[in-house]
């Protein structure tokens, strides 16, 4: 597997984006991470947490639907840099106002816009590093950016779990979005009109092909006609439409594998609070694996392929977490998970892309909101429900058949890259 080639402010721009990613992972990992002292301090049960949850996850599917579209009609390339800005400030207030909270629903309301911060942050970055990267790499360069989820799963717990040994979780939902500062900083010095224009030239020179046929000129202003043309644009296409039906599968398996994952480490494996908030980010030891290399293989056998693999390894996980009873047993399955869990996420992201060029961050927004706004909401509820009624191995029985149904949307969505690599038509 060769190293891409790109411009330098490429491969910066790169860096900066997979920090913002790891930043908007470690901001979601803090409600799951501090879930049992959450419970603790409040009395709920299982099933109660999963509706705190939820508030969340309604959060997400409106800032990542609508930061996703305002995104596409403020301007691409360079300009989305200011819509994720506004969204990381977003979650920061969020976070704040959550450690705050001394009632339930004061509580909701604050998870809500700690979620609109994370879930608009998330496509709208996405659609950032595909319009700094030759088309050649898309899926290259998104599986590297998004390596910010699992080195954000693993780091965040660990983080955390440090925090809970000083303070409470109060203080976790204090600090953790504070991380986004620096990252903010760096997006405001490199993602520049200028640098763009270097970046495309370079592209050029080096007949490959541009993401954008050109750099958007200042002055373009946002409008509702723009916003609502493409949210049709991207409802009207097959694969917006199968790809946000695959990915609702994914992302309610994880969501509810995640959600009560220390809670099962805390009471069936009987591992401390502290030990289980570290074991419960093991998949991000080996996320980046999965992310890079699915990422990279599907520029050339084909977004399609890629993703029917990493859905049948996501099946054995999801089979294996139900025989995880001792903190050996725990590490080894997650870390296993690691290889597949993040890895649908960029090459499906590649996917839109090539689909819809121009209403990237509207596809992506729609996808991200729809589904893990409305999977977010249902699956810890019902998650909850099942472990408190059936036990674990009946949650992990139930998430293996729903994903096993993603092969069906697979089937219908049409390939856009050919098997040697060059892009098709979607």
């Amino acid at each position: 597997m060769k190293m891409p080639k790109a411009h330098p402010i490429s491969w910066i721009l790169l860096l900066v984006t997979t920090l913002a990613i790891l930043a908007t992972s470690v901001s979601r990992i803090i409600l799951p991470t501090v879930l049992p002292a959450i419970m603790e301090e409040f009395h709920w049960s299982a099933t109660e947490v999963g509706f705190l949850n939820s508030a969340m996850f309604i959060g997400a599917f409106i800032g990542a639907t609508f930061f996703g579209i305002l995104s596409d009609s403020v301007g691409s390339g360079y300009k989305r840099g200011w819509t994720w800005i506004c969204c990381m400030v977003v979650a920061a207030i969020g976070g704040i106002l959550t450690a705050m909270c001394t009632t339930v629903n004061a509580m909701r309301a604050a998870l809500a816009v700690l979620g609109m911060g994370t879930g608009g942050a998330e496509p709208v970055n996405v659609a950032i590093i595909g319009e700094w990267w030759p088309k050649e790499h898309r899926g290259f360069a998104i599986g590297v950016h998004h390596t910010g989820f699992p080195f954000g799963q693993f780091l965040g717990p660990v983080v955390i779990s440090f925090i809970l040994a000083v303070g409470t979780w109060h203080d976790a939902f204090t600090f953790v979005p504070l991380l986004a500062i620096p990252i903010i900083i760096l997006q405001l010095i490199f993602g520049t009109e200028k640098n763009q224009k270097k970046v495309y030239k370079w592209i050029e020179d080096h007949q490959m092909t541009k993401p954008l046929d050109e750099v958007e000129a200042e002055g373009k202003k946002p409008s509702l006609k723009e916003m609502v043309k493409n949210v049709g644009v991207c409802l009207q296409n097959r694969n917006c439409v199968m790809a946000i039906i695959t990915i609702f599968i994914f992302l309610w398996s994880e969501a509810a594998i995640t959600t009560f994952m220390t809670l099962q480490l805390t009471t069936v494996a009987g591992i401390s609070l502290a030990a289980a908030a570290v074991v419960s980010g093991a998949s991000g030891l080996t996320g980046w694996i999965g992310q890079i290399g699915w990422g990279t293989v599907s520029d050339s056998t084909g977004r399609k392929f890629a993703l029917r693999i990493i859905t049948a390894g996501w099946i054995v996980a999801t089979l294996a977490c139900m025989f995880i009873n001792t903190e050996m047993s725990a590490w080894m399955i997650l870390i296993f998970w690691g290889l597949f869990r993040n890895s649908p996420f960029p090459v499906m992201y590649a996917l839109l892309i090539d689909s819809l060029p121009k209403s990237a961050g509207s596809s992506m927004g729609l996808m991200i909101g729809i589904a893990l706004g409305l999977s977010g909401f249902f699956a810890a509820p019902t998650a909850g429900w099942i472990i408190e009624t059936y036990g674990f191995t009946a949650h992990y029985v139930v998430l293996a058949i729903m994903l096993a149904l993603s092969y069906i949307p697979l089937t219908i969505i049409k390939e856009t890259v050919h098997k040697d690599g060059e892009q098709a038509e979607a």
